[in-house]
């Protein structure tokens, strides 16, 4: 799989970050175009609702959701429907399409939310931890997916040396 093009990355970042008081919640909603290739990154409090509920988002299923989660490091979680409601193509299809893209992926909301990860480098070794949901159980899974520090490819952001333990 071809790596982050950022020409193609497209991020909007709500407004809506700066008036809260916290760093959280913190929301990542990711969509692309199948004709042009570009992706859409919205940053935002809540995932983008509007994207959602297009017919387009509600037949294909193929956006990824991202949230940060408060432990300690924060955990970043993606989410991917493999199947179940109104999806196009076989739950083992859409889950190969997903991991064949998944880097690229995790590299474009890194890459995307690099300003809140130079301000908070600390957040370089949180875990990501994706959530494939599918109706059947060998699909349905949560795996470890490295830290974000691992999606980085600028030296600035990626220059804590010890990892923390998967």
């Amino acid at each position: 799989m071809a790596s982050l093009n950022p020409t193609k990355l497209h991020v909007d970042k709500s407004s809506a970050l700066k008036l809260q008081s916290t760093r959280f919640p913190r929301t990542y909603t990711l969509t692309h175009s199948d004709v042009t290739g570009d992706l859409f990154l919205t940053i935002s409090p809540k995932y983008n609702q509007k994207v959602l509920k297009t017919l387009y988002a509600k037949l294909m299923r193929d956006e990824v959701l991202g949230c940060w989660e408060e432990n300690n490091p924060p955990d970043l979680h993606v989410h991917c429907h493999v199947s179940g409601g109104l999806v196009v193509g076989s739950a083992k299809w859409r889950d190969s399409i997903f991991r064949q893209h998944l880097p690229m992926v995790l590299e474009a909301i890194c890459f995307g939310d690099r300003q809140f990860l130079d301000e908070n480098p600390e957040y370089l070794l949180s875990l990501i931890l994706v959530h494939f949901h599918a109706k059947q159980n060998s699909l349905d899974r949560t795996e470890k997916w490295g830290i974000v520090q691992d999606f980085l490819k600028s030296t600035k952001l990626s220059n804590i040396d010890k990892k923390r333990e998967l």
